[in-house]
């Protein structure tokens, strides 16, 4: 317990070897932390892929260090307030958590469940249960970025006590632009048709070879991907779609904010998620979703209201994309509609307020 008037000192640990949503929501969360009397070091490894992102944290104040060992940090974190702990490996888990000092906070970004269908789902969930799951008990407290994703825990893996701090976004950063400022954008970026945005790296659970063959299905309308290129996934899609004029692959980009403005719709036939910032951006953004039915969309896409949800079927994709296009003022609704849902509960200060709390009761 920390003394009355005195700032929190957190150890944030990540085995992170690139940036993902994880580290991108540890950019937008620790800052804001000093708010709250909270104060964050991060841990990350010295991967030269993450440079940038370590550049970014201490840019806003946060500390950062660089290890190469993990083994390292059990004594180099032992006098903060609180450890908390991200992580992709589930060997982490195994080696490290054991040997960190209490009270420790493990904070799962997880996708948790694969929508494959079965055996493949069943074969990940006790993949899951077996490697990473069975740890978790160790530490004194444990969130999750959903509350699918925290009842899925609890009801599916046996995991107890896990609490949802939703994800949000920064509101003021995804934002619509005036229609005015927004077809001066959409000129410059080149967006001449109804324009679908395609987010994501190219990976099975995100599915995007949906999406390259739902764009062979609406030739009218115009895709653009974005997102890491750099997978057989990616090179397969661009070998597909080498023929389809109406679609381009943009690679990774610093400038969503103005892509998810200028758009008309994004598409996100994903198979996997927790809780999606990209979901949450574009609807901030005013950017109506075609998305799929699995539980973390379904947590955050209203159908029929902010978006459509849609089975991951490129024929019924290609299909809900162009009734949007052939109305594009129920689309705008939608997209006013996804605002003012993401502002009423997904803003990034409702987010760091519970974070804040939750850290806070750890070390109590």
């Amino acid at each position: 317990m920390t003394e009355a008037g005195h700032d929190l000192n957190l150890t944030v640990i990540t085995d992170a070897p690139r940036v993902a949503g994880s580290e991108v929501w540890l950019l937008d969360v620790l800052p804001r932390l000093r708010a709250h009397g909270q104060r964050a070091t991060v841990y990350c490894s010295a991967a030269p892929a993450l440079d940038r992102w370590a550049a970014q944290l201490t840019e806003q104040g946060v500390t950062v260090e660089r290890w190469t060992d993990l083994l390292t940090l059990p004594e180099m974190t032992g006098d903060a307030d609180l450890r908390v702990l991200q992580v992709w490996n589930p060997d982490t888990y195994r080696t490290l958590l054991p040997q960190l000092r209490a009270p420790r906070s493990v904070v799962l970004h997880d996708q948790l469940d694969y929508h494959y269908g079965w055996p493949l789902q069943g074969l990940y969930r006790e993949i899951y249960r077996q490697t990473k799951a069975k740890f978790l008990p160790q530490a004194e407290q444990r969130l999750t970025v959903s509350r699918w994703g925290a009842a899925f825990l609890q009801q599916e893996l046996r995991v107890s006590d896990v609490r949802a701090v939703p994800n949000g976004v920064d509101t003021n950063r995804f934002s619509p632009l005036p229609e005015s400022a927004r077809e001066k954008l959409r000129a410059e970026l080149g967006f001449r048709r109804f324009t679908v945005l395609v987010p994501g790296r190219f990976a099975p659970e995100k599915n995007q070879l949906a999406a390259v063959w739902a764009a062979r299905q609406a030739s009218d309308l115009d895709f653009v991907f974005v997102g890491d290129m750099d997978s057989g996934g990616g090179r397969l899609a661009q070998q597909l779609a080498r023929t389809q004029p109406n679609v381009q692959f943009w690679g990774r980009r610093w400038d969503m904010p103005d892509l998810y403005r200028a758009a008309d719709v994004l598409l996100q036939p994903t198979l996997a998620e927790n809780q999606s910032l990209v979901t949450l951006e574009a609807l901030a953004s005013g950017l109506p979703l075609v998305t799929t039915p699995i539980p973390a969309q379904r947590e955050l896409v209203q159908d029929g209201q902010t978006g459509l949800l849609v089975p991951p079927q490129p024929a019924l994709l290609a299909r809900a994309l162009r009734a949007l296009a052939a109305h594009p003022e129920q689309a705008r609704r939608y997209g006013a509609a996804a605002r003012e849902w993401v502002l009423d509960h997904h803003s990034l200060d409702q987010t760091v307020g519970q974070v804040a709390q939750a850290f806070a009761e750890a070390t109590q």
